[in-house]
């Protein structure tokens, strides 16, 4: 077939009827294979990767449990709505928020087990809270001073930025900030306030890490 062409095209009168006709052949012959490959599911597609989202404030003042309505309004999100107690991140819904206890946050982040354990109620009062955004991201809210807020506020973060979020408002950490959980690493656990009182504030050292360090694999995305 070869030899066949090639004898054809060496008369130029023919060449340009031929090359349509080639063209035709491979045309027909490989169009049946691309629909097939199609149909069989062959066709390999990049997965696509969510953005981490950014740090959310609130810049008013009021009472914990004020702040706290303005965040989860702001994200909005609603209380978690199950019949368990408990839930895994990954099988809760998405638009609602839970609490989980410093010691488990803490372990879950030195060790980078994505998966956290969500309580509907809060356990203690030093509880963690935790949003679950539409998106699947999550999110965990904690209180933080004013100098660490314009660090943490920008979307694109040039450089991990070391931060401690506080279970609870004082003084020195009055503002309600939620930050994406994908973008945390921790290497210590959280520390108690006042270590005679264990249902007392605490306070958790962590980086926040640059908005290009890592894609997102939060909650089984």
């Amino acid at each position: 077939m070869v030899d066949m062409f090639a004898r054809l095209t060496r008369d130029t009168s023919i060449r340009p009827v031929m090359a349509v006709i080639m063209m035709s052949l491979l045309l027909t012959g490989l169009l049946p294979i691309s629909l097939d490959a199609a149909q069989r599911g062959k066709i390999e597609v990049l997965p696509v990767q969510k953005a981490a989202p950014a740090a959310v404030f609130i810049e008013t003042a009021g009472s914990e449990a004020d702040l706290r309505r303005q965040l989860r309004a702001k994200n909005g999100i609603v209380e978690l709505g199950t019949s368990s107690p408990k839930v895994l991140f990954s099988q809760a819904p998405t638009g609602a928020f839970g609490f989980i206890m410093p010691n488990l946050l803490g372990l879950a982040l030195v060790t980078r087990n994505p998966d956290l354990e969500l309580e509907r109620v809060a356990p203690a009062a030093n509880a963690y809270e935790i949003h679950k955004l539409a998106d699947g991201n999550g999110m965990l809210v904690g209180f933080v001073g004013r100098d660490l807020m314009d660090q943490v506020a920008p979307g694109q973060r040039p450089k991990n930025i070391r931060l401690v979020i506080h279970s609870n408002p004082s003084d020195q950490a009055p503002h309600i900030v939620a930050v994406p959980l994908v973008k945390l690493a921790a290497d210590r656990m959280p520390i108690r306030l006042d270590p005679r009182n264990p249902d007392g504030p605490v306070m958790f050292h962590m980086d926040l890490q640059g908005s290009s360090s890592r894609p997102s694999t939060q909650g089984g995305q």
